[in-house]
């Protein structure tokens, strides 16, 4: 397991629709080591703090393996690393094998698996298709964020190493499968709702929608 790319990027003002938006999902890889502090990368900025960033997200990883599904269905867009507004771009993790509140050191850092990523409008802005968060959900490659654990430096090659698994073993990919209503499993929701690493906003709104997916 390791590092294939850190992407960094700052907020920049886009045109979009008739609109200007301000957004830091253009990230660029960089080539150096870089430092990890407890919400940013050095370098790294998210323009719009209420949705974005803070401690619970202070890194979003994205697995290097989904880009060969992407290129495929989006056979006319151009990828390269940090496409997807990612600062880490893995190898070897996945949302079906890391569980919210594993421990893993990346580089010199200490990073926690907190959540999937649910995406807004500018993963469509991005790729420049209103069909996009529709499709970035439904793929179930969704990646990861973490929060930092301890401080440190990473760089393209750094290895990763899992230091502690979570006890409940509920996988990034099912509270996704959660969320969209694809896993009618009480017992699954419950150990979900027992993760200590699982922010209080996804735990006040799964069982909200379990609730209407029942109904």
């Amino acid at each position: 397991m390791r590092i294939v790319s850190v992407n960094v990027g700052q907020p920049r003002e886009v045109a979009w629709k008739g609109m200007k938006v301000h957004t830091g999902i253009f990230k660029e890889p960089v080539n150096i080591p870089v430092t990890l502090n407890r919400l940013n990368f050095a370098g790294d900025q998210q323009a719009d703090l209420t949705v974005h960033g803070g401690a619970a997200k202070a890194v979003y990883a994205y697995p290097a393996e989904h880009y060969e599904y992407w290129r495929e269905k989006l056979p006319d867009v151009s990828f390269s690393w940090g496409k997807f507004g990612e600062n880490l771009t893995t190898e070897g993790l996945t949302e079906d094998e890391l569980c919210i509140g594993d421990r893993l050191r990346i580089g010199t850092a200490v990073l926690m698996v907190t959540q999937p990523r649910m995406p807004c409008y500018k993963l469509a802005l991005r790729f420049d298709r209103d069909d996009m968060i529709k499709r970035f959900l439904v793929s179930l490659r969704s990646g990861f964020y973490f929060s930092v654990v301890e401080e440190g430096v990473v760089q393209a090659g750094s290895k990763v190493e899992v230091l502690s698994r979570d006890p409940h073993c509920v996988g990034v990919a099912d509270i996704v499968r959660l969320y969209l209503g694809q896993a009618h499993d009480p017992e699954l929701l419950h150990r979900a709702m027992s993760v200590s690493a699982l922010p209080q906003d996804w735990k006040a709104d799964l069982p909200l929608r379990a609730r209407m997916e029942g109904a």
